[in-house]
């Protein structure tokens, strides 16, 4: 593995581009989907950092490819009217967010372009109607987070938080605005904990679950902690209500510091459904609650489940989709819940039980490369909901074309992707996109959360 690290390393200097010095010029000419200003320098694209389409901006280079460049915006000589003071102190350095100097509305009118694009382009569709986009708070939202941990032996202390801008190093701050309050608040604290700690160095992250009642770290540590650590940790978890995890290995060694402590998981309730879900600090979990608790209620008002409906939950989870849909087919219904991971469909099988829901099947399942001898590949649904991850569910389509549900409900997390899937459900099986619309689950950031719900289209009589 180091020899391996050591040869990409040579190789990357050995293909480096040399920055030109100083300060260039550019007009910005519109916004990629990631955020970044397109502009045209001596004719080649170039993608600049903090600038918004029809600014005039000098900017320094990061990094020069064959076919484009990039580079930051270090001075804004003609201002967009859409830009505003960034909220957070540490937005010019902090790689966090990328966004935070475009206005909250326009961030928002920017992804749901980039979704349309997207589907134009990429599907070569468009939907019978553009939905709305489900908005929510635009600070302290954030309940999910790596933050990466560095002591510094300059600074005699440890400093907690996301990438530097353009860098791999760590932004040094002291809040974040972004990150549920009684963790982005408690940066400093959280630094100070591991500056005393004996293992300080040897602690490269910590992940950050916060649920409806309180929060949870899960320090990831890279030699077993002594007695005086764990004290610490635990007097310190005392001391601000945080529930601690140790994670001395992979995602599979996570335990409570307080060994056969079950209650200090968090979890979250979606009241309307009469579900509470329970998870770990590893876990996927929708980053914004209040978002995610618009989106379920969407998802489920969309594809109308009926008592005693067959209802397909595919990229499952927990259940967060799953046990809600659970609950509107009724005893006589049945959700089949697919997930790739065996331990994350034990778990979301005990949720279900956790919450006394009995329809539901949990059932292991590669959707990447489906095997068409699993029983519930063969098996017809009324309805279908997936979540999959950034790279879509290409292969699924065609199984769920022939399934020919009454309702299909993505939730997507990268339009492209979104696009791609449902062009294909569209263009080759003759489906509609009745409607599609995007969530501001990430405000601030250029992530692009979706919805697009479709059906079947009507076979014409010859």
């Amino acid at each position: 593995m180091a020899r391996t690290a050591h040869r990409k390393k040579r190789h990357k200097h050995k293909h480096a581009r040399p920055l030109p010095p100083g300060e260039f010029d550019a007009h910005i000419e519109s916004l990629t989907l990631e955020g970044r200003g397109v502009a045209h320098v001596d004719g080649k694209a170039t993608f600049i950092g903090r600038a918004l389409p029809g600014e005039d901006v000098r900017f320094v280079y990061r990094d020069r490819r064959r076919h484009f460049d990039l580079g930051d915006a270090v001075a804004v000589d003609r201002a967009s009217p859409e830009r505003i003071e960034p909220g957070c102190p540490h937005f010019h350095h902090c790689g966090g967010c990328a966004m935070q100097h475009l206005a909250p509305e326009a961030q928002v009118r920017h992804k749901q372009q980039a979704l349309l694009d997207q589907l134009s382009r990429i599907g070569r569709v468009a939907p019978e109607q553009v939905l709305e986009p489900l908005t929510g708070p635009i600070w302290g939202y954030r309940r999910m987070a790596r933050l990466g941990v560095r002591f510094v032996r300059k600074k005699g202390r440890a400093v907690v938080g996301f990438r530097e801008l353009g860098s791999p190093l760590l932004a040094d701050i002291d809040i974040c605005p972004v990150l549920d309050p009684r963790v982005g608040e408690r940066l400093p604290a959280i630094a100070e904990l591991i500056g005393e700690m004996e293992a300080r160095r040897d602690i490269p992250q910590i992940e950050v679950g916060c649920g409806d009642a309180h929060c949870a770290l899960a320090f990831r540590h890279m030699v077993p902690l002594g007695e005086a650590d764990r004290a610490r940790l635990d007097a310190f978890a005392d001391e601000h209500g945080f529930a601690i995890f140790l994670q001395p290995g992979g995602p599979d060694s996570l335990e409570p510091l307080a060994k056969g402590a079950r209650d200090v998981y968090p979890s979250y309730r979606l009241e309307e459904c009469d579900v509470e879900i329970r998870f770990s600090p590893l876990d996927f979990a929708q980053v914004n609650a209040e978002i995610n608790q618009r989106m379920v209620h969407q998802a489920l008002e969309w594809l109308a489940v009926k008592p005693g409906d067959r209802v397909l939950d595919l990229f499952a989870g927990l259940g967060n989709f799953g046990l809600p849909l659970a609950r509107q087919t009724g005893s006589t219904g049945l959700v089949t819940a697919v997930e790739a991971d065996e331990a994350m469909v034990e778990r979301g099988a005990a949720c279900a039980a956790s919450n006394g829901i009995e329809n539901t099947r949990h059932v292991v399942g590669n959707l990447f490369e489906p095997d068409a001898g699993h029983g519930w590949m063969n098996q017809s649904f009324d309805r279908v909901l997936l979540d999959p991850p950034r790279a879509g569910a290409e292969a699924m389509m065609p199984v769920i074309a022939r399934m020919k549900p009454a309702r299909v409900v993505y939730v997507s997390c990268h339009p492209g992707s979104l696009a791609r899937d449902v062009g294909r459900l569209v263009n080759d099986y003759g489906w509609r996109l009745l409607a599609a619309g995007v969530m501001d689950m990430f405000p601030h950031t250029a992530h692009v959360e979706s919805m697009a719900v479709l059906e079947p289209g009507v076979t014409k009589r010859k």
